[in-house]
């Protein structure tokens, strides 16, 4: 017994030597990181030089000229994570940089990239050398590509963070530059930067620190227009530039409109942050219909014939009131959690229900407000949210919170089946928390109180012209507290957190409104099936499909769903019919008076298929209808302020 314990004990301790002496591979240690950044000034101004007058090729060519302090390892970054798009949006642009040439007093510089970070680049300095040169190209994509282009024959739209390398270790607010443009011949240019000075078609503008410059884009262009928005206070400005002259008129009904929103902007906030604004708009077709904010600008897309065809342009109405709400809500005040010292910082985007969804609502609410929707108007947004959201069975498994993370994990990349996985809700269904907290707010305060004594509470302080104030849950909900005591901790956090259960729609309700479908689709949601070249079935058969029967989306547990029908598909019958949106709809319509399923034929890769959705309840296009029972808070939350 003694004999084999001792045995054991001896096997065993040969264990951790043999495994000492394994031939399987072991990790290598990884390098020393990049030195994070530190609220310490760089030496001397950087000048930065932008080449933008190839518009041809749509490559920019960029010239750097970086003080250095002495010899050594120099690391250059390229930013990554960038303000505004909540999410390291810099690795779709990494790849444009090319050219890259580092050179210094005594000639060329060897340069290498960081082996774990891409995004860092190292150069050894010799002694002696005063400053740096550095040149390298922005590749912007090719007009008519997949990708939207920054430069063509007509249009120049320049964030400057995709054309600038900055040294490492120092907060962004530490680095002072210098830019200079060269713009193509004859182009005129709008930026939020001050002090510009142009001689022919060079444009030089007063050292700024890095922040500044990143939140300050600039538009330039052949074809421009600047219109004064000003009311009561600095100076706010229209930059309009088109792919055609005629792009550019603005009725007087349209330009009243636009002032009326920075006039109800000041009404509600009580506030302004900057001490002057621009509205940067591209009317160009190879620029998409979105927007980005800035604190002093913003940074904008909107249709080619947003003006010219007033009429049609109803659903991007909201961008420039959402964008133009974001100097108060995500630049003069940020969620603490959202800000870096730096652009290759990773953020963190658990406060976007604040950042983004209360922007939605005081975006949409400043919209109708400015005249720029009708009520009308405003509740047939309203009423498509709904449903959107109402038909999306993702609730089930994901909460609201967690789709906070959504621009990290997504980065606005298609989905096969975006109602189940989720997406940016944070928006949408976030502008639903907000309305449910404001008409809280006015009914058990008898309407003495609003979610605008909130805003002038919050972002009304300090009118002082600019610095900037982060902000934390707790801080919203004390905010909160002030206008109505109650408890916002549990009100919040019970619709941020839920899973499964219905959409937060007590606001709807306070506010004296429900939703009902028709088989008549209203003006907003038939001008968005128009712009966008769709059918959109999502609240009957679910399914949204382009003019040429190709499937766009597909509503996960529908009926389209339970077919078996997926993304992607083509139509390519009806009923025994060659397939066209009329000849769908007409059959839904039947569908609902009749036993048969809809057939429908179609082609998924090579293989052809029919698909037999049972569905009968006819066509469904939402409204929100009066509900007398409650009093009509949404069309006071909707009217002008006087």
């Amino acid at each position: 017994m003694r004999t084999s314990h001792l045995y054991l004990l001896a096997v065993l301790a040969m264990i951790p030597r043999a495994h000492a002496q394994s031939p399987d591979p072991q990790p290598l240690p990884l390098p020393s990181p990049v030195p994070a950044p530190q609220d310490s000034p760089w030496p001397g101004t950087i000048v930065l030089s932008v080449d933008a007058s190839d518009t041809t090729r749509g490559v920019l060519f960029m010239h750097e000229v970086i003080p250095v302090a002495g010899a050594g390892d120099l690391i250059l970054l390229y930013p990554e994570w960038i303000p505004g798009h909540h999410s390291p949006t810099g690795r779709e642009r990494l790849d444009r940089v090319a050219g890259l040439s580092v050179t210094g007093a005594a000639g060329r510089l060897s340069w290498s990239r960081d082996p774990v970070n891409m995004f860092a680049f190292h150069v050894h300095v010799p002694a002696g050398i005063a400053s740096v040169n550095v040149d390298y190209q922005y590749l912007s994509p090719s007009v008519g590509g997949s990708d939207t282009p920054e430069l063509t024959p007509e249009l120049l739209t320049l964030d400057w963070d995709t054309v600038v390398l900055y040294p490492a270790g120092h907060f962004a607010r530490r680095i002072a530059v210098q830019p200079r443009i060269t713009l193509p011949e004859g182009w005129r240019m709008a930026t939020a930067l001050n002090s510009p000075t142009r001689a022919g078609d060079v444009v030089t503008f007063a050292p700024v620190t890095l922040d500044v410059l990143v939140d300050s884009p600039l538009y330039a262009g052949r074809n421009s227009a600047t219109l004064d928005l000003t009311e009561n206070g600095p100076p706010v400005r229209l930059n309009l530039f088109a792919d055609r002259p005629e792009q550019l008129q603005v009725g007087a009904a349209q330009l009243a409109a636009h002032r009326a929103l920075v006039q109800q902007a000041y009404r509600l906030f009580g506030s302004r942050h900057y001490d002057h604004y621009d509205f940067l708009v591209s009317l160009g077709a190879a620029f998409p219909v979105n927007g980005t904010e800035h604190h002093r600008s913003s940074f904008d897309g909107l249709y080619p014939d947003f003006f010219s065809d007033w009429s049609r342009s109803v659903p991007a109405r909201f961008v420039l009131p959402h964008e133009y709400v974001h100097s108060w809500n995500g630049k003069y005040r940020r969620p603490a959690d959202l800000w870096t010292a730096n652009y290759n910082v990773p953020m963190r985007d658990s406060l976007l229900w604040v950042y983004e969804g209360m922007t939605q609502y005081w975006g949409d609410v400043l919209t109708a407000r400015a005249g720029l929707w009708s009520r009308e108007q405003a509740l047939d947004v309203l009423a498509v949210l709904i449903a959107r959201y109402q038909a999306e069975p993702g609730r089930e498994w994901r909460t609201l919170q967690d789709t906070t993370n959504e621009p990290i994990i997504n980065d606005h990349s298609p989905q096969a089946w975006s109602t189940w996985q989720r997406g940016f809700d944070y928006y949408r269904v976030g502008q639903l928390i907000w309305l449910d907290a404001d008409t809280l707010i006015r009914e058990r305060s008898g309407g003495r109180r609003s979610l605008d004594d909130f805003a002038r509470d919050f972002f009304g302080t300090n009118d002082d012209g600019g610095a900037e104030r982060t902000y934390t849950f707790e801080d919203v909900v004390a905010s909160l507290d002030r206008v109505l005591p109650y408890d916002w901790t549990g009100f919040l956090r019970a619709r941020l957190d839920a899973l499964g259960g219905d959409l937060p729609l007590d606001g709807v309700t306070r506010g004296g409104y429900r939703l009902m479908y028709t088989d008549t689709p209203s003006e907003v949601y038939r001008l968005s099936e128009e712009r966008d070249k769709m059918t959109n079935l999502a609240y009957s058969v679910g399914v949204s499909v382009d003019l040429d029967g190709k499937v766009r989306a597909v509503v996960w547990n529908s009926p389209a769903w339970r077919a078996r029908l997926a993304p992607g598909a083509q139509m390519l019958a009806v009923n025994g019919y060659a397939f066209d949106t009329d000849r769908l709809t007409s059959a839904i319509r039947t569908a609902a008076h009749a036993i048969e399923p809809i057939e429908i034929i179609v082609r998924q890769g090579d293989r052809v298929q029919t698909v037999r959705i049972d569905y009968h309840g006819g066509l469904r296009y939402p409204h929100l209808v009066r509900d007398a029972a409650h009093p009509a808070l949404l069309d006071r939350i909707y009217a002008p302020r006087p």
